[in-house]
Formats: structure tokens, sequence, C-alpha cells
């Protein structure tokens, strides 16, 4: 009887080395699945990093082109508004000067010297 058990013992005890070794064998083959896997997604990881380095640069000098219009939108704006009032003020002394000769009227200077001072 010793035998016998003896023989189920070797037994079991194959079974179980055959099913320790299916399992570190399909633990493998999942790790290496894990490990494709993982490449792939590191690749397609990478890929999109460079997509959207790519397309942030992109953004980027488009911001900076749209900025750098902006300011110098605001410069020339600036200028004429400044070159504007200048000649607004050209332009009252003008009338200063033709009110006293009589040319326009009180009131027409008034009236002009309101609406200029009303741009500026």
């Amino acid at each position: 009887m010793a035998t016998k058990r003896a023989g189920y013992i070797e037994k079991f005890l194959k079974k179980a080395d055959k099913a320790l070794q299916d399992g570190v064998k399909r633990a493998d083959e999942v790790l290496e699945d894990a490990v494709e896997f993982g490449t792939m997604t590191a690749k397609q990881a990478s890929q999109a990093s460079k997509e959207l380095r790519s397309q942030a640069k992109k953004e980027r000098e488009q911001l900076q082109k749209r900025g750098a219009k902006k300011i110098s939108d605001g410069i020339a704006a600036a200028k004429r508004s400044t070159s504007n009032t200048e000649e607004d003020l050209v332009t009252l002394q003008k009338l200063g000067k033709l009110r006293k000769s009589g040319v326009i009227t009180e009131k027409e200077f008034q009236a002009k010297k309101k609406k200029i001072l009303g741009r500026i």
C-alpha cells in the first residue's frame, strides 16, 4: 500500500509540476503580450507626443504672429491718434487765427472747437 501511495503522490506531484509549468508558461505569454502591448503603447505615446509638440509649436507661432500684428496695429493706432491730436491742435490754432481775423464767427469757432476737442 505504501507503494500505491507513493505512486499516487508521484502522479500528484507530476500533475502539480505540469500545472506549475503550464502556469509559468501562460504567465510568460501574458508577460510577453504585456511587454509587446507596452511597446506598442510607448510607440503610440511617442507619436502622439510628437504630434502634440508639433501642433503646440504651430499654435505658438500663430499666437506670436497674431500678437506681433496686434502690437503693430496698436502702435500704428497710437501714432495715428498722436498725429491726429497734433493735427487737431494745429487746426484749432488755425481756427483761432481765422476767428481773430473775422473770417469765422465766435459761434462757428466754438462749434468746431467742441467737435475737435470731442475727438481728442
